[in-house]
């Protein structure tokens, strides 16, 4: 077995150290802008750095697409009917259905339903439309430092 084809060969560590990093700098980002749940960047950039600036761009839109209609609709619906199980039962659903109208992804669908439980179902010390806008800023943080970091250090070998 060869460096290169080996389990740890050049290609993993190249993708290692281009995932950490971008990681850390969009938890670094989050931090400076004091968003209270920087974590959620970090998140995110490890969630979309991929191998290419094309594949990195592809789940970059589906991840923010779903979020900012999962942030809009858990601020919308917690300001009409309050944090609840049956308001996120429906709101839920109803974002399947808006997603499917929009042409979106499955994968916009989940993001746009993460961030809505995250919303209305995650105690915090904050209003909901509060938490709403940090996650949107979180996430789209660390989908702007992955796809700069994708850009400007491109994988040379893809990653399985």
């Amino acid at each position: 077995m060869t460096w290169k084809r080996s389990f740890l060969g050049w290609h993993f560590i190249e993708h290692s150290a281009r995932t950490t990093v971008a990681a850390v700098s969009a938890f670094l980002v989050a931090r400076l802008f004091r968003l209270p749940e920087a974590y959620w960047a970090c998140i995110t950039a490890i969630i979309v750095t991929q191998s290419s600036l094309g594949a990195t761009l592809t789940i970059s839109g589906q991840r923010l697409a779903g979020t900012a209609l999962g942030a809009a609709a858990g601020a919308l619906i917690s300001s009409y009917f309050g944090l609840n199980t049956l308001a996120f039962a429906v709101g839920l659903f109803l974002l399947g259905l808006v997603c499917s109208a929009l042409h979106l992804q499955k994968s916009a669908y989940r993001y746009a339903g993460i961030t809505l439980a995250i919303v209305l179902l995650v105690p915090h010390s904050s209003t909901a439309g509060t938490v709403a806008v940090h996650r949107f800023l979180e996430v789209s943080i660390g989908i702007a430092v992955a796809l700069v970091l994708t850009a400007v250090w491109p994988q040379r070998y893809p990653v399985a």
